[in-house]
């Protein structure tokens, strides 16, 4: 919980001053108690009270008012709200690791399944891009709300050789920059937040580096998000030798690490789909502050009712 007016807070200090005043009072109250119960005068001259209501009754007036001097502070909790719009471009590695049958029934397939699960989870409003990598990378779905073509990229897709991973950020960047300069967005608007979601399995082999593809994400201000896809003891068969195909975690961290993004890893389909459940869910969905003083006043007030309640028994029983 935070405050939006924390100034209001010094309130407190007052009411804290009067609590201190009243607990006070109640220690000097006992000491002329015991003064007069040594004289034999106090059953006679000091009528039988309810000792706990007076307590009571001044506890419940006190947090009243903390209570109603929280509420002019504003306070607020953050709350999760759909985002208005976002540009995500989903860049997945179709090398020829991604065969390897570490992941059940492989990589490849399990992968697309997973993808075409990610397109459902994010919200309708945000605008979702399809690039593909492998030697080279290729824009297939400039970014949409057109969940189908998607979905339909998603299920064409075919392997081929080497992995150029640089050349696949660079190449998102160039699909969402395309598509924001299309936007219509005033001199004083900012532009819709951006993200790049990158999978692959592997190191990169050919292309720019990743060092420039970091570079490049930062001067634009795109977080990378990586996912690190498949396991050490994958392997694939090219030519009849086997040839192993571990991840690269390190570059993959790095490249999410250095422009904002996240890093997470994946050694089953149900793993992936966690992984992109939860991306969905931070892509697709913003905290904002929602002012919930309103429920302080009706404490209070509730509260405050309580005790001039008990403070008017407490004087009726008196007279």
């Amino acid at each position: 919980m935070s405050f939006q007016s924390p100034l209001w807070l010094l309130a407190l200090v007052p009411a804290v001053a009067l609590a201190a005043l009243y607990v006070v009072k109640q220690l000097r109250r006992r000491v002329y108690a015991a003064r007069f119960s040594q004289t034999g005068l106090a059953a006679g001259l000091l009528p039988k009270r309810a000792g706990w209501v007076r307590h009571v009754a001044f506890g419940l007036t006190l947090a009243a008012l903390l209570g109603l001097v929280l509420s002019l502070a504003q306070p607020s909790t953050e709350v999760r709200v759909p985002r208005e719009t976002a540009t995500v471009v989903l860049a997945l590695d179709v090398s020829l690791s991604m065969q390897a049958e570490d992941i059940e029934p492989s990589r490849f397939e399990a992968m697309k399944d997973a993808a075409s699960d990610f397109v459902d989870i994010l919200p309708e409003r945000i605008n979702l891009g399809l690039v593909s990598f492998s030697g080279t990378a290729s824009t297939l779905v400039t970014p949409t709300t057109d969940r189908d073509q998607v979905r339909g990229a998603i299920a064409n897709l075919e392997l081929s050789e080497a992995t150029a991973i640089g050349e696949a950020i660079f190449t998102s960047l160039t699909a969402i920059s395309t598509f924001q300069s299309t936007l219509d967005v005033g001199e004083d608007e900012e532009l819709p937040p951006a993200r790049i979601l990158l999978l692959s399995d592997g190191y990169n082999t050919v292309g720019r580096e990743n060092t420039q593809a970091i570079a490049a994400a930062q001067g634009a201000g795109v977080p990378v998000s990586t996912i690190a896809f498949g396991t050490d003891y994958g392997s694939i068969e090219i030519g009849g030798e086997v040839t192993p195909v571990p991840i690269d975690r390190d570059a993959l961290r790095q490249i999410a690490e250095d422009t904002g993004g996240q890093y997470n890893e994946a050694r089953t389909r149900a793993e992936l789909e966690a992984v992109y459940d939860d991306l969905g869910s931070q892509i697709g969905y913003t905290t904002e502050p929602q002012d919930v003083s309103h429920w302080f006043v009706r404490i209070a007030t509730l509260l405050l009712f309580g005790g001039l309640g008990l403070a008017a028994w407490r004087l009726q029983r008196l007279f």
